[in-house]
């Protein structure tokens, strides 16, 4: 049994993430009222019928704080009961949701009695909190397209046979901003530059030309080999905790050079050791 808890900011891609999962066969439903989720499991999961194996659930806004704040210890206690309950929480920056809202022209939640836009996103962030510190995986969708969200939500959310922990490896740009999913963040910029080598700067992290030049680097492979002992002595320390997902983001300036080749190297050696990997550079086309 396995019941995903899926919450988050209005505007952050919930729906798309809903429908994919019902597309995997998970039974799907939509802004359940909080204070039911303990009662509707009971009647569903509990019940044992195979058509609620897999069970996904909404839950945004549309609750009193209370019920809100109810969530992360009725998942406590539904996992003493059981089954396999997790919380996933996704988020996209303040003026990506301003923008999304505006193109599509629906009403926030939040934004009744005149309460601006702006302000009813910060409300919701604010009142989702409590879900979002409980949560077992993070989605930051500021630079998602619906299609990669629908990927993400099936590489990320949907584990078929996986038992172990998934580890995502992600490249990004400083200039573009820290992804706002991460347990790890390091920052490759102390690594020789290929963007000032005018044969390499048109390519990325990559690229053969682009590889060897960090590959004669000392720091580079120095900073390589650090990550690796550092992630091969933690990742066993968050599986004993009963972690499912863990995020390591690399970033350089730009996100297409030193990022990008530090996240290969270290998703081609822990897929070597036999861990499931998956890779995410943001800022690649």
């Amino acid at each position: 049994m396995r019941l995903v808890i899926l919450s988050g900011l209005s505007g952050s891609g919930k729906s798309v993430a809903l429908h994919m999962l019902e597309d995997l066969d998970y039974y799907c439903v939509d802004n359940i009222p909080a204070s039911l989720l303990q009662e509707f499991v009971r009647v569903t999961l509990l019940s044992r019928d195979p058509a609620y194996q897999d069970m996904a659930i909404g839950i945004d806004a549309r609750n009193r704080l209370e019920d809100i704040q109810s969530v992360p210890a009725t998942v406590r206690q539904l996992r003493t009961q059981g089954i396999e309950c997790e919380i996933v929480f996704l988020h996209a920056e303040e003026g990506v949701l301003l923008k999304r809202y505006n193109e599509t022209h629906r009403p926030h939640p939040l934004a009744e009695k005149g309460r601006l836009l702006r302000d009813a996103i910060r409300a919701e962030r604010e009142l989702l909190g409590v879900i979002a510190d409980e949560a077992d995986v993070v989605l930051d969708t500021t630079r998602t397209s619906i299609h990669d969200l629908r990927e993400l939500v099936r590489e990320r959310i949907h584990r078929g046979e996986r038992r172990g922990l998934s580890l995502m490896l992600q490249s990004f740009g400083f200039r573009h901003g820290l992804p706002g999913d991460s347990d790890f963040i390091f920052d490759a910029r102390g690594l020789p530059n290929p963007y000032w080598e005018p044969s390499l700067r048109a390519l990325t992290g990559k690229d053969p030309d682009v590889v060897r030049f960090l590959d004669e680097s000392p720091v580079g492979q120095r900073f390589v080999q650090d990550l690796r002992t550092l992630l091969a002595h933690w990742i066993p320390q968050f599986e004993s905790s009963n972690r499912q997902y863990l995020t390591v983001s690399v970033g350089c300036t730009g996100g297409y050079h030193r990022s990008v080749y530090v996240v290969e190297k270290l998703a081609a050696h822990f897929r070597e050791l036999g861990r499931e990997v998956l890779v995410r550079h943001n800022e690649l086309k």
